[in-house]
Protein backbone atom coordinates (compact mmCIF):
# COMPACT_ATOMS: atom_id res chain seq x y z
CA UNK A 1 0.00 0.00 0.00
CA UNK A 2 1.48 3.26 -0.94
CA UNK A 3 1.16 6.81 0.19
CA UNK A 4 -1.25 7.37 -2.39
CA UNK A 5 -3.34 5.02 -1.97
CA UNK A 6 -3.87 5.96 2.05
CA UNK A 7 -5.63 9.48 0.97
CA UNK A 8 -2.24 11.93 1.24
CA UNK A 9 -1.06 9.87 4.20
CA UNK A 10 2.64 10.70 4.17
CA UNK A 11 4.20 7.28 5.74
CA UNK A 12 7.46 6.66 6.49
CA UNK A 13 9.16 3.11 6.22
CA UNK A 14 9.06 2.84 9.81
CA UNK A 15 5.26 3.47 9.94
CA UNK A 16 4.35 1.55 7.19
CA UNK A 17 6.23 -1.71 8.39
CA UNK A 18 4.79 -1.24 11.87
CA UNK A 19 1.46 -0.94 10.28
CA UNK A 20 1.52 -3.89 8.39
CA UNK A 21 3.39 -5.98 11.20
CA UNK A 22 0.55 -5.42 13.11
CA UNK A 23 -1.76 -6.07 10.17
CA UNK A 24 -0.06 -9.38 9.46
CA UNK A 25 0.41 -11.03 12.93
CA UNK A 26 -1.46 -8.89 15.42
CA UNK A 27 -4.83 -8.27 13.99
CA UNK A 28 -7.06 -7.38 10.72
CA UNK A 29 -9.43 -5.78 13.20
CA UNK A 30 -7.63 -4.22 16.15
CA UNK A 31 -9.79 -2.89 19.21
CA UNK A 32 -9.71 0.45 20.27
CA UNK A 33 -6.91 -0.23 22.99
CA UNK A 34 -4.76 -1.99 20.54
CA UNK A 35 -5.78 0.81 17.75
CA UNK A 36 -4.08 3.39 20.68
CA UNK A 37 -0.76 1.77 20.88
CA UNK A 38 -0.51 0.81 17.14
CA UNK A 39 -1.24 4.40 16.81
CA UNK A 40 1.35 5.61 19.50
CA UNK A 41 4.09 3.10 18.27
CA UNK A 42 3.55 5.19 14.38
CA UNK A 43 3.06 8.65 15.83
CA UNK A 44 -0.17 8.79 14.10
CA UNK A 45 -3.86 9.99 15.38
CA UNK A 46 -5.80 6.73 16.19
CA UNK A 47 -7.85 8.43 13.53
CA UNK A 48 -5.36 8.27 10.85
CA UNK A 49 -4.35 4.55 12.41
CA UNK A 50 -7.99 3.24 11.94
CA UNK A 51 -8.08 4.90 8.26
CA UNK A 52 -5.03 2.85 7.32
CA UNK A 53 -6.21 -0.61 8.78
CA UNK A 54 -10.02 -0.14 7.12
CA UNK A 55 -8.61 0.85 3.65
CA UNK A 56 -5.87 -2.03 4.28
CA UNK A 57 -8.61 -4.26 4.86
CA UNK A 58 -10.52 -3.58 2.20
CA UNK A 59 -7.16 -4.17 -0.18
CA UNK A 60 -7.22 -7.54 1.92
CA UNK A 61 -10.45 -8.57 0.85
CA UNK A 62 -10.10 -7.32 -2.49
CA UNK A 63 -7.23 -9.87 -2.65
CA UNK A 64 -8.92 -12.61 -1.35
CA UNK A 65 -12.04 -12.27 -3.39
CA UNK A 66 -14.16 -11.04 -0.68
CA UNK A 67 -16.48 -7.95 -0.96
CA UNK A 68 -14.77 -4.53 -0.15
CA UNK A 69 -16.88 -4.39 3.40
CA UNK A 70 -16.78 -7.16 6.17
CA UNK A 71 -20.45 -8.73 5.62
CA UNK A 72 -21.73 -12.13 6.53
CA UNK A 73 -18.37 -13.73 5.54
CA UNK A 74 -15.72 -13.63 8.46
CA UNK A 75 -11.90 -13.03 8.23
Amino acid sequence: MSATETNSLQLSDYQLRTLEENFTKVSKHPDEATLMLIAAECGLSQEETQKWFQLRNAKWRQAEGLPPQLGSVLD
